[in-house]
């Protein structure tokens, strides 16, 4: 199946021309035949609204309506569409992803993600603004159990773990990430990422869909460098540093078991997630 991430710069702020620029994206993948299509991390909106995050956050419904009254009667096969945006869910504010299902009769919300771990360090203070999600985003689509993830939940190696052990064989990550940490020609975070996918690829047998924000904000560079890695922990295509771009690449599902019969890690963390569960509720050491 052919999946696209589309590496994005949007206009801080500017919410109408961003959802125009997202349902062009959708329409040229679409077009190329894709079935998934990504974008990164506050796609709609940029990142770094801080308080801003209040007039310009969305509830999942009109995130749907906002891209389906663009869509309308253009696209000529169903497609899903994975987005980053501020959510407006129950009073709260949300950075979150959704997961809609596009066709020529508009756009249907099935699921939106809400990022767990928001960080508070260097140029980062998300907790300030926005909720912490409270749970896992596997869903179902096109190309199975998919697991959402936003940024710095990847980080975290216990959290694409809990959504391997939950089924899913494909996981997309949004995300907006400054650049730092420069050495010579390499991007330390830019680095970081990379060794992420693959090791999170291999070690669960998984695809990865790493799709990057870029484009500046208030002097702050994000990186780019999206990429699609497979189940044995392979980078099948990778878009440049700092600039837009599509990439696109086909995803042979087959391959998710060929590797996890390789190497059955996956396999065996399933059989011994009670176990871990119970060591996880005894283990004096660790906070309740």
């Amino acid at each position: 199946m052919l999946v696209a991430a589309v590496q994005f710069a949007p206009d801080k702020g500017k919410l109408s021309i961003n959802l125009d620029r997202i349902a062009e994206g959708i329409l040229q993948s679409a077009a190329e035949g894709a079935v998934l299509v990504a974008f990164p991390e506050t796609a709609t909106t940029g990142y770094f609204l801080e308080g801003g995050v209040v007039e310009l956050c969305l509830t999942s419904q009109q995130l749907a309506d906002e891209l389906g009254s663009r869509l309308r009667s253009k696209l000529e096969s169903k497609v899903d569409v994975i987005v980053g945006y501020y959510q407006l869910e129950d009073g709260n504010i949300y950075n979150s992803s959704a997961y809609l299902t596009c066709s020529s009769e508009g756009c249907v919300h099935n699921h939106s993600y809400q990022k767990f771990f928001l960080p508070t360090y260097g140029v980062f203070d998300e907790d300030r603004f926005v909720s912490r999600g409270r749970a896992l985003g596997v869903v179902e689509t096109q190309l199975g159990k998919t697991g959402m993830m936003i940024c710095e939940d990847v980080w975290h190696s216990i959290f694409p773990t809990m959504t391997a052990v939950s089924g899913a064989t494909t996981m997309v990550i949004p995300s907006a990430s400054p650049a730092r940490g420069f050495n010579g020609e390499h991007i330390e975070n830019h680095d970081r990422y990379g060794r992420l996918v693959r090791g999170i690829s291999e070690e669960h047998g998984v695809f990865c869909i790493l799709c990057q924000l870029v484009g500046f904000e208030g002097g702050k560079g994000f990186v780019g460098g999206s990429m699609i890695t497979d189940p044995f922990g392979r980078v099948l295509v990778e878009a440049p540093v700092g600039r837009e771009a599509m990439i696109m690449t086909e995803l042979d599902l087959g391959l998710v078991q060929i590797a996890r019969a390789s190497t059955p890690l996956i396999s065996d963390l399933q059989s011994a997630w009670p176990t871990i569960r119970n060591l996880v509720a005894d283990a004096d050491h660790l906070p309740e």
